[in-house]
């Protein structure tokens, strides 16, 4: 009995101790998140920095900050078309480069296509941009609202809604529904791709150029939508899926659309929500935690000098 009660302790004392025993405790090693340009997050449709101490990225900044990473969250118009919302980006990340020298963007959904807005004219600001559930080639969703009987409807809840958000974060930016749906349609997707094409897939689902200009290009994303029977915003996700048929999707981005630059996997199971930890972190227990995913990245990152 007291050699099995030693032999414990040494086991615990070491697996306390070693540091190459971080496993034991779920914990990284110093520094994993360390990239040599900061992070910039950069949110999508109905986004925000923070409303009322709750951030659009939950707990995904303070995580990566916590293992090492220089990290900035922006904020642009929750509704507005890509090009307007990259406009609203660029001074805020000329201000960081200024100090930095360059950035790694983060975009999710309609973040993605406006990280890339700065890649395609501001190249130079840039190391890479990673697309998170970002509708690189359109969304059924906006396809099916855009120039529909219900737009109008749809755009003055939206405008309202948008401007709420953009109230209570502090925003001071004007919405406009109807050019955020515009710009996520299939045509205005294709439109747009003619003035930011690098890294979008030449195939209807295959990779793009992983680099071009010196940046790196990267994408994931999900095709889980009911994913935690906890979480209220999976009904909402439900219904929007219906716009895809059999495509599979992550309630709001079909699986191929999301694809761009070096395809990290695309079919985590997770729904447009759990991209970004929410609701309130609540995604399914039986995937990766949607923070690890941002972690592991950020020390891809790393590992490639960025």
């Amino acid at each position: 009995m007291k050699i099995w009660i030693k032999t414990m302790t040494l086991a615990l004392t070491v697996a306390w101790s070693a540091p190459s025993a971080a496993w034991w405790w779920n914990a990284e090693p110093s520094g994993y998140t360390d990239t040599q340009y900061p992070v910039v997050l950069v949110h999508g449709m109905f986004g925000f920095d923070s409303v009322a101490g709750v951030d659009y990225w939950y707990g995904i900044a303070e995580d990566l900050r916590k293992n090492g990473a220089e990290v900035y969250t922006t904020q642009v118009q929750a509704l507005d078309s890509t090009v307007a919302r990259g406009e609203a980006l660029l001074p805020q990340v000329e201000a960081i480069a200024a100090v930095h020298g360059k950035v790694n963007l983060i975009g999710h959904s309609h973040g993605g296509p406006t990280a890339r807005y700065i890649s395609a004219v501001r190249p130079d600001l840039v190391a890479s941009v990673t697309t998170v559930g970002a509708p690189n080639k359109g969304a059924a969703v906006a396809d099916l609202l855009h120039d529909s009987p219900a737009e109008g409807f749809v755009g003055t809840l939206g405008n309202a809604l948008g401007g709420l958000i953009d109230l209570m974060s502090d925003g001071g930016f004007d919405q406009d529904t109807s050019a955020s749906l515009q710009s996520l349609t299939t045509q205005g997707s294709a439109d747009f791709n003619q003035l930011a094409p690098a890294g979008i897939p030449s195939s209807a689902c295959g990779e793009g150029t992983y680099s071009e200009n010196g940046i790196r290009f990267y994408s994931w994303g999900g095709t889980g939508v009911l994913t935690n029977m906890l979480d209220p915003s999976d009904v909402l996700l439900g219904v929007t899926r219906l716009a895809y048929g059999l495509e599979q999707n992550d309630g709001l981005v079909g699986r191929c659309s999301n694809h761009f630059g070096k395809v990290i996997r695309d079919n985590y199971f997770m729904n447009h929500l759990d991209e970004v930890n929410q609701l309130l972190g609540l995604h399914s227990l039986f995937e990766t935690d949607p923070k690890a995913v941002y972690k592991q990245h950020a020390n891809r990152l790393k590992n490639a000098g960025l």
